[in-house]
């Protein structure tokens, strides 16, 4: 007689190994059929959506301009044609707009001659910017007579307290008066080559050799880039639109 174990191993081969068989004799189960297709990996492991950087794209603001002015610097009459900004010095110590227009009007003139006087510290503040009768009222200027006049007829007047060949303007002087250029500069396109000392226009030493001209026409520069503005450049200087003929008011006095 075949022993058991024999007709197993003889069973299994004929079979394929469909049952299998135990040393004892007991079958093990196989796995039941798919009948679904095979398990892709994508479907037997739930894997979290990735989690992507959040991208900000930051927007680009448009400069707002961020000069803030004294009012007094805003004339109430209809803007002159202005071309130059002109700078003096007072040659003297101490002083302020009212003891120059006592002054100016001692010699004969209408009124203060300069449109602006920015003080030292003695009659008036540290740096700061007076402003003279003439300004207001879009007047020409009685501050640097030449032939032709057009540096009063069109020229900004601005004084400075002190004596500057002798010493220098204050820290406070320059940084206001850079502002002052800064705003005369925007509000009537002058550009900054325009921006010139009393001596630029005619034989004298004022404003003094220790005021720098090229340092405060960068100064003026550097306070409109900051407010985002755009310095003035050739060609967008103000033009004369009022006729010349109505501008030659009579002003003799210089």
């Amino acid at each position: 007689m075949v022993k058991r174990s024999t007709l197993c191993v003889i069973l299994a081969s004929l079979l394929g190994g469909v049952v299998g068989c135990t040393p004892n004799g007991t079958s093990t189960s196989m796995p039941s059929p798919n009948f679904n297709g095979p398990v892709l990996a994508s479907q037997s492991v739930a894997r979290a959506a990735p989690v992507l950087p959040k991208v900000t794209t930051a927007v680009p603001k448009t400069p707002s301009s961020s000069m803030v002015v004294a009012r007094d610097w805003i004339p109430n009459a209809p803007p002159r044609p202005w071309k130059w900004i002109v700078i003096h010095h007072s040659a003297s110590a101490n002083g302020s707009a009212t003891a120059f227009d006592r002054e100016h009007r001692a010699k004969g003139w209408d009124e203060l001659g300069y449109h602006f006087v920015v003080g030292n510290g003695t009659q008036s503040g540290n740096g700061q910017v007076e402003v003279g009768p003439r300004w207001p009222k879009q007047k020409w200027g009685a501050h640097a007579k030449t032939a032709d006049n057009k540096y009063n007829d069109y020229g900004i007047g601005i004084c400075l307290v002190g004596n500057f060949e002798e010493q220098r303007p204050t820290q406070a002087q320059l940084a206001s008066l850079a502002k002052l250029v800064a705003y005369l500069e925007k509000t009537y396109k002058i550009t900054p080559d325009r921006v010139v000392g009393h001596r630029d226009t005619k034989q004298t030493l004022c404003p003094g050799e220790n005021v720098n001209l090229a340092l405060i026409r960068r100064m003026a520069s550097g306070v409109l880039t900051d407010a985002g503005e755009v310095v003035p450049t050739d060609g967008a200087t103000a033009s004369v639109v009022t006729p010349a003929t109505e501008l030659l008011i009579e002003h003799p006095l210089r």
